[in-house]
């Protein structure tokens, strides 16, 4: 396992580049996920856009304005920050920055990195709207479409998805965050796909309302990507290791075709630190193995969702009615998620005398609400249909 990129490019390149121990593995592999997602968005956007389905809003913004008092400031807030930590982990002493994760979610960092990082990007800030600046600004009309504002889509999918997903782990996890809070909450780990999943799509939900973009087209737009995402976010959880496998595997059930770890795996250096074994030879904090193997869920959810996500990429022209590609994301998202839960480690809920994990009653939900989700929008649109038919 690579629990950041430093020990990926030692065991892949034969090189040993410090600064990679601040590249955690699951984070990269997070961050390629909302990169592509947001990419095949805007292709999905710009393509519906062409067809119809979306329309531009306009928009007043005042143009050849000098910098605000308030430009200045959150420019320099976010430079402070950056270079309080970020910077702070390249020139600090190893010591303190040795367990990277922690340092972020603790009070230490570099006083003058901070400042002047945020000096710089305040500086740049002034430089250019100094250099845009009218001698009489100019309030203009701007026609901005859906495909305009996946940035900002995205921003919003990054802060709501982190906030859900740490709110459901916390929920799924309760008593251990009554016991210790301050663990759960500064911790890098323990986030919930499904926590995310959710307060995301509130809140672009929300977004999408107010600047009067069409609610199923953007979410028919969206769910190759949310699948395909998932996909890559899973082989961050794959690669590093963090906690998400199986239950015990037996080899002796293994099919013949399929090599070993790919049927039971230890996960050798695990970003969480677990396993009864230690690893010989092994210096430093992710030095440790399961004894028993465990099924690879991980990877075989990178598998079923990279099909999945071919799979709704191909509907995507060919379902006509607006949500029921959204619908069926929905369904397939469910039944994936409910099936690899019967082989993976979880937390179990006490429900009516039912014993299920929170992603089990989530994806439950998902696949009965993608079911009537298609069933009252394909009815909605024959009954749109049987009027017009009826004139002609």
């Amino acid at each position: 396992m690579y629990p950041n990129l430093y020990y990926a490019f030692k065991d892949l390149f034969g090189v040993e580049w410090s600064f990679l121990r601040f590249v955690n593995s699951f984070g990269f592999f997070v961050a390629i996920a909302f990169i592509v997602a947001a990419i095949l968005l805007s292709k999905e956007l710009r393509r519906r856009s062409r067809q119809g389905f979306f329309q531009p809003t306009e928009m007043q913004v005042m143009v050849g304005q000098p910098a605000t008092p308030l430009d200045l400031g959150l420019n320099f807030l976010l430079g402070f920050l950056l270079g309080y930590k970020i910077l702070a982990l390249f020139i600090m002493k190893s010591s303190a920055t040795q367990d990277p994760q922690a340092f972020i979610f603790s009070t230490l960092g570099s006083w003058p990195a901070g400042i002047g990082l945020g000096l710089l990007f305040a500086g740049l800030k002034w430089w250019d709207k100094n250099k845009r600046k009218l001698a009489k600004p100019e309030k203009r009309t701007v026609r901005i479409w859906p495909h305009d504002r996946v940035g900002e889509i995205t921003i919003l999918a990054l802060i709501f998805g982190l906030l859900g997903a740490k709110l459901f782990d916390i929920f799924e996890n309760w008593q251990g965050f009554l016991e210790t809070p301050s663990e759960y909450l500064f911790s890098a780990s323990g986030l919930t796909w499904y926590g995310g999943l959710i307060c995301a799509a509130v809140a672009i939900l929300i977004y999408a309302r107010k600047h009067k973009i069409s609610f199923w087209h953007l979410n028919d737009s969206a769910a190759p990507a949310l699948m395909l995402a998932y996909a890559i976010g899973r082989i961050g959880c794959q690669v590093a290791g963090d906690g998400d496998w199986g239950i015990e595997s037996n080899l002796a059930n293994k099919p013949s075709f399929l090599p070993d770890w790919m049927w039971s795996y230890t996960y050798p250096n695990n970003v969480n630190g677990e396993g009864a074994i230690k690893i010989v030879g092994c210096e430093g904090k992710y030095c440790n193995e399961l004894a028993h193997g465990v099924y690879p869920t991980p990877l075989y959810e990178v598998i079923a969702c990279t099909v999945l996500f071919f799979i709704l990429w191909s509907f995507r022209k060919k379902l006509k009615v607006p949500g029921t590609l959204f619908a069926l994301y929905l369904i397939l998202n469910g039944f994936e998620r409910f099936f690899i839960e019967k082989i993976r480690v979880n937390t179990r809920m006490d429900f009516f005398g039912l014993q299920p994990t929170q992603a089990e009653v989530i994806s439950s939900l998902l696949v009965i609400s993608g079911i009537i989700i298609w069933i009252v929008l394909k009815r909605q649109a024959k009954q749109q249909k049987k009027p017009s038919e009826n004139t002609e």
